[in-house]
């Protein structure tokens, strides 16, 4: 019960590594503010949360990379719940496939906005709240495409790589306020996100090869991820802030071989 009383923002909550970090959040106490623009699935998620754990549950339906509805939702949290704890800034979109010859401006706008501005407006708006009690935790979800090529189309390869040094520029200008910033860089993880991988490797025979460059030999479970999520947030790493943790079996611990990628 590390959450216990504690107040949990969430983004990109109606699915993936963001639902599983609810749901692990949940179990430990905590109470729970759920953004994302899928309305339909974020109230299913609530009302799952609700059920199995009888938590305090709010939702909110916005696009993260619009700064008015951003600072409105902000508002309307501490008005529910008083304070605001953790912000799990995980929100995130994949780019087009593109070459570097045919990849176009309105991609890079789309992705940047929603994976790095997203990020920045709700720090810039939660962290206030968190600067008032001197205490917070965030965690950003990056990816371990914003450590090394190969993991990743250029658009979001760019922005996760954005997303990591915003941690690291945030956990400077906050620390001295008591409040930790630090980030994950997941590696395969089969989400709804991941789903045309998955679905491209069953298509071709070569489910097999999912997760086979990493050490584990294994793609991951957001749940898996959750847990680490968890970890970043909790006082348990009370002495961690400025870092990019891989969760990814050991894809970053080894070199990236051309041609491994199927």
């Amino acid at each position: 019960m590390r959450f216990k009383d504690k107040v949990v923002v969430i983004t990109g909550a109606a699915s993936g590594i963001g639902l599983s970090s609810a749901f692990r959040f949940a179990e430990e106490g905590a109470e729970l503010a759920l953004i994302d623009k899928d309305l339909k699935n974020l109230e299913k998620a609530k009302s799952n949360l609700k059920e199995r754990f009888n938590n305090n549950v709010l939702t909110f339906g916005l696009d993260v990379s619009d700064e008015e509805p951003v600072d409105q939702c902000i508002n309307d949290i501490v008005k529910n719940f008083g304070t605001i704890d953790v912000l799990f800034n995980n929100a995130g979109i994949l780019d087009e496939l593109e070459t570097p010859f045919s990849q176009s401006l309105s991609n890079w706008h789309n992705v940047m906005s929603v994976n790095v501005m997203g990020a920045m407006l709700f720090i810039k708006y939660a962290c206030k709240v968190m600067v008032e009690k001197r205490k917070g935790a965030v965690v950003n979800t990056a990816s371990v495409a914003g450590v090394r090529a190969g993991a990743g189309t250029n658009a979001y390869s760019a922005s996760k790589a954005a997303v990591i040094n915003i941690t690291q520029t945030a956990a400077c200008d906050l620390g001295s306020y008591g409040i930790r910033v630090n980030a994950i860089c997941p590696g395969l993880i089969e989400t709804g996100m991941t789903k045309s991988v998955f679905d491209y490797a069953k298509e071709k025979g070569k489910e097999n090869k999912l997760g086979s460059r990493c050490e584990l030999r294994r793609y991951g479970k957001p749940e898996e991820v959750a847990s680490v999520v968890a970890f970043l947030a909790s006082d348990d790493a009370s002495y961690v802030t400025g870092q990019a943790l891989p969760v990814d079996g050991g894809n970053t611990a080894s070199l990236n071989l051309p041609g491994m990628k199927f």
